[in-house]
């Protein structure tokens, strides 16, 4: 039994070996790895804006019935908060398996297709194909939660929170004119005060987590103040 696992393995590292001296061979068997992550990556990007489309909803839903009568109650945005939230998190996590297919993707494009193109450019990663060796053999998330969580806040859900949180103080105010924001404000037994604190200190958390100065780990991920502009070389 042994001897046909060794038998095995041998065999296994001739034909790894095969394939990395036909430079045929590996070209087909790198195009065919890279069009298996590109499509394992547009996969995940699905997802995410599946998660997005059912944050929306579900908000859109919630503002549409909190503003139809006087007397639905105010707090009803604070569920649409915590449901957004929720999906937040939802998104973070699907955010980091995302990133996973598309930091293989980006290490494709970067030293194979973009030297394909332009041979006389530098590789950034020079063992590249080690990399993905390893990757392969024992995959690994490559960004943090906080970095997650951080991206989809600056990306969509951020504004989403903002309009909740507007929406909230305008219907805590707009049917009740005459009356304190705080005694509107009041939840059952929970005052209005402490409904207040508590909604300013969970926006504060997340305008802190959404603009945290911290050097980011995704791969290839498009900045705001990255620009390139197509220069006429005829």
């Amino acid at each position: 039994m042994g001897s046909d696992r060794e038998r095995q393995s041998s065999d296994d590292n001739e034909l790894g070996g095969e394939i990395d001296d036909d430079i045929s061979t590996m070209s087909s068997v790198l195009g065919d790895a890279y069009r298996g992550e590109l499509d394992r990556e547009t996969t995940w990007r699905d997802r995410l804006d599946q998660t997005t489309t059912w944050s929306v909803t579900v908000m859109a839903a919630i503002l549409t019935w909190a503003f139809s009568s006087p007397d639905n109650p105010h707090y009803i945005i604070l569920v649409a908060v915590l449901a957004v939230s929720t999906f937040l998190v939802i998104e973070a996590r699907r955010y980091r398996d995302y990133d996973v297919y598309r930091s293989r993707v980006r290490l494709f494009q970067k030293n194979l297709l973009a030297n394909a193109l332009d041979p006389s450019q530098e590789l950034e990663h020079e063992e590249w194909r080690s990399e993905l060796s390893e990757d392969y053999q024992r995959p690994t998330v490559k960004i943090s939660f906080f970095e997650a969580i951080s991206n989809r806040l600056r990306r969509i859900y951020f504004a989403l929170l903002f309009v909740l949180l507007l929406a909230w103080i305008f219907r805590v105010t707009a049917f009740a004119p005459d009356e304190s924001f705080r005694t509107v404000a009041t939840i059952g037994e929970l005052p209005g005060g402490a409904v207040s604190v508590l909604v300013g200190v969970f926006y504060a958390s997340i305008l802190v987590l959404t603009l945290w100065p911290h050097e980011r780990e995704a791969m290839g991920e498009f900045r705001d103040d990255d620009q390139q502009t197509w220069k006429d070389t005829g």
